[in-house]
């Protein structure tokens, strides 16, 4: 019998030599057949697909030698071959629901055999038209290979399940290693069929999503082989791209159009990251310049030890032979081949030799997936058949109503069936019944001696929990040693340093940038940041902009050189003050000291005094106290000069009023009117100033804005309609002192000193006027320098132009200071 025909086989628990199933009356002990497509058995030359059939049947034979699962049912299975043909693809479907070779439409040959479900590996497009017939007749299909985006539809395609994963999932794990490694830039190679495009414009959304780009997309048939024209153009595509991996999206019947030698060629010196599960060794010549860099999403594997002991103890005379299976068969005693598999050369003599072998080609995955199919359905039946309500129909029935029933029942046990295989991993069907096999990620290394390595590094499985789902051990990779970095890099610009970022244009994608510095005040602590990371308010960034450092605070101490020279000053002139104090005392039953009102000017002294050491009130780190007392300390002492001041000038017009015959001032003569002035004045001062402490007073305040790295620590005002209040009466109080001196200033020199306050009145409203525009224009520690400057210089210029000249004639000119003298016209 060749391998194109219609083979039926059914296998007793015993293992014993096949039954070729014909028409006949059923039997009460009947078994449950599978049905599956010729990719198990194909024909030509030894391929890995016999590893196929032979998984199919050792997993029915474990099934009917156990005890615990189907207990009473007998598993069979019949194999089609439809040679990949859509014609011959709906002949064996009708030969299935028929039971017979000629495929009848709507007759069943009655059989002791029940179709149960079809087990498949077809291509996705044969799949899908096949899966258009099985759902007429409700039968479960179950594809071992498929990995097709639009069967994952579950409405659609109600009775159609998966022991592959789907492609659905496959573009997120591609995602994720690209994302592990840094590559942004990226080119795809696909067969222009539907599922392929349609993977790769999910690809190419993830992709950018994530922050990557596609160099290109370059596409080729998949009906035929590529013509040298098409395969240039690629190549100079590739050639003159600046992307360093090349993803080869598609199912491995379509990339055999796509030679691997051309493919070798093209992607020299690149990246290559594929999807399928083709093999490389038919195609690998060890005298080729291959690169190893190559990584591939291959479907989740695992060897099944029961598998290889089968293939080790079964004896290949009970098996059909169809031209090739003798050569299959005796190339399994070649090197390369399993260390236990060459014993069966021992007893299998007169099977003939071949130099043929395909041990180092075989991949387990489809093995594993037809094990899972056939187990997966297994259980589906042995749910269905321990159910109480369906072992009652199921005795209560004859064999013709328990086949009208399977088909449409088994779906509800077989899209909840849940177990562990005999690897241990749990199997059950999600919501787009695919089994959570996932993907082995595998780097491809080519030796010298003609072989290919598929070292597993990683895997890659959507149903994992988080943080397990993507595992890549990336120090295990083999890159090719020509590479400058390791990993190698693949962006369409370098990467910006921290301390900048990316400026991109409309002309360009996002992956094609410039990089420019953080600006002051902003960071960047990571490479290829889209944007710089503002400082916070009390931190600055530092010279190379990768890190935010605190802001230097900025207030006027006592340790830095205009600190010193402020203090000083005002020490100095307080310590004037109160020498000229005490020559005051000293002297004070001098004319000279007497003239006008003496107590006036011991006050006015002590005042200066004040007000000079108010100005170290403003010195150092602002803190709630120092905020509190300097405005108001100071100008309450400066406004107790100023009325002293006022008092004076006042005494001294009163005093030369009043000598003229029948004035009326004499009654105000003495100290009532000056201590009257000074202490209203004072009044009125202090009151504004408690007015403004007790509604808004001054606090320390970090003026973080003013000045660019630095933190002002300053002393905010509170009101500053309070504080120029404050300010506005003191320049009333110079200004009548002002005014009534300088109106004064004609009255004989010997007698008054209106001129000497005229003159300090002058000084001090230029100081004060000066003062507002300066203080207004200033920040920082040099507002706060102002104000002293202004504070001492006011003061200064009172001490001065009123008490040196007295200090002059009473220290140096005694004979001036006589009641002679200062009586003299």
């Amino acid at each position: 019998m060749t391998s194109n025909q219609s083979l039926g086989l059914a296998f007793d628990k015993t293992m014993s030599s096949p039954i070729f199933q014909r028409c006949h009356r059923t039997h009460r002990d009947f078994p449950i057949v599978i049905s599956t497509d010729a990719n198990l058995l194909p024909s030509g030359v030894p391929e890995p697909n016999f590893f196929n059939f032979l998984a199919l049947v050792s997993a029915v034979e474990e099934i009917n030698n156990s005890s615990e699962l189907l207990p009473n049912i007998t598993l069979g299975f019949h194999i089609y071959d439809p040679k990949n043909q859509p014609f011959l693809t709906f002949m064996s479907a009708l030969g299935i629901f028929s039971g017979m070779a000629t495929g009848i439409p709507n007759y069943r040959c009655k059989s002791s055999a029940i179709l149960a479900a079809v087990i498949e590996g077809l291509p996705s497009e044969l799949s899908i038209q096949l899966s258009n017939v099985f759902r007429i007749y409700h039968y479960p299909q179950i594809s071992y290979t498929s990995q097709n985006l639009f069967i994952s539809d579950a409405v659609k395609f109600l009775y159609f399940y998966q022991t592959a994963p789907s492609e659905l999932h496959l573009s997120t794990g591609i995602v994720k290693l690209l994302k592990l490694f840094g590559w942004t830039w990226v080119g795809i190679l696909v067969p222009n069929e539907d599922n392929s495009l349609k993977a790769v414009q999910i690809l190419k959304e993830e992709v950018e999503q994530n922050g990557g780009c596609i160099e290109f997309i370059e596409t080729f048939s998949y009906n035929s082989l590529i013509s040298h024209m098409k395969i240039s153009k690629i190549k100079d595509h590739i050639y003159s791209s600046s992307s360093n991996v090349i993803i080869l999206y598609g199912n491995r019947e379509y990339l055999l159009r796509l030679s691997w030698k051309e493919i070798f060629n093209l992607i020299s010196d690149k990246i290559l990251i594929r999807t399928s599960e083709q093999s490389l060794d038919a195609y690998y010549q060890p005298n080729k310049d291959v690169k190893s860099n190559i990584l591939a999403f291959l479907i989740h594997e695992k060897t099944i030890p029961s598998f290889l002991k089968f293939i080790h103890e079964t004896d290949p005379n009970l098996f059909p032979f169809m031209g090739f299976s003798r050569y299959w068969w005796t190339s399994l005693c070649q090197e390369k081949c399993l260390k236990s598999v060459p014993q069966l050369c021992k007893k299998n003599s007169n099977l003939p030799t071949s130099g043929i072998s395909h041990c180092s080609v075989h991949n387990f995955a489809l093995n594993y997936n037809i094990y899972n199919a056939v187990y997966a359905l297994a259980h589906a039946l042995h749910d269905m058949t321990m159910s109480s309500s369906e072992s009652e129909s199921m005795r209560s029935k004859d064999t013709l109503g328990f086949q009208d029933y399977l088909p449409w029942k088994l779906h509800r046990y077989l899209k909840k069936v849940h177990f562990k295989n005999v690897v241990g991993e749990e199997m059950f069907f999600d919501e787009k019944r695919n089994l959570p096999t996932g993907y082995d990620i595998k780097n491809l290394v080519f030796l010298p001696n003609g072989t290919v390595n598929y070292n597993m590094i990683g895997h890659y499985n959507s149903h994992a929990p988080p943080g397990q789902d993507f595992i890549v051990h990336a120090k295990e990779i083999v890159w090719e040693s020509s590479n400058t970095q390791t990993p190698p890099q693949s962006k369409c610009s370098t990467s910006c340093p921290p301390g900048s970022r990316k400026l991109t244009s409309r002309e360009k994608t996002v992956c094609c940038y410039d990089c420019i510095p953080c600006p002051d005040g902003e960071i960047s602590n990571q490479t290829d940041l889209d944007n710089c990371i503002k400082c916070p308010d009390d931190k600055w960034s530092n010279e190379r902009r990768d890190a935010c450092i605190p802001k230097v605070m900025n207030f006027l101490s006592f340790e830095e050189s205009l600190g010193i020279a402020l203090t000083s000053i005002p020490v100095s002139f307080t310590f004037i003050t109160a020498v000229i104090l005490g020559i005051f005392i000293r002297y004070r039953d001098t004319p000279i000291v007497r003239a006008n009102n003496r107590d006036l000017s011991y006050l006015l002294l002590i005042s200066l005094m004040l007000c000079f050491l108010c100005s170290l009130v403003f010195i150092g780190h602002p803190g709630d106290v120092t905020c509190f007392l300097r405005q108001s300390a100071f100008v309450i002492a400066l406004s107790i000069a100023l009325s002293s001041i006022l008092a004076k000038t006042v005494t001294v017009v009163i005093a030369f009023q009043a000598t003229k015959p029948g004035s009326k001032l004499r009654k105000w003569m003495g100290s009532r009117v000056s201590n009257s002035i000074v202490i209203f004045c004072s009044l009125v001062q202090t009151l504004i100033c408690a007015v403004w402490l007790g509604t808004a007073s001054p606090f320390p305040y970090r003026n973080m804005h003013s000045e660019t790295g630095t933190i002002i620590v300053e002393c905010n005002e509170g009101s500053i309609v309070a504080f120029y209040c404050v300010l506005g009466f003191l320049g009333f109080l110079a200004g009548i002192s002002f005014i009534v001196a300088f109106l004064a200033r004609n009255l004989p020199d010997s007698f008054n000193e209106t001129k000497y306050i005229t003159f300090s009145m002058l000084v001090f409203c230029s100081v004060w006027i000066s003062f507002i525009p300066t203080y207004l224009s200033t920040k920082g520690k040099y507002m706060v320098a102002v104000e002293i400057f202004a504070i001492q210089a006011s003061s200064a210029g009172l001490l001065g132009c009123i008490f040196i000249p007295k200090c002059y004639i009473i220290l140096l000119k005694p004979e001036r200071n006589t009641r002679k003298h200062l009586t003299k016209l």
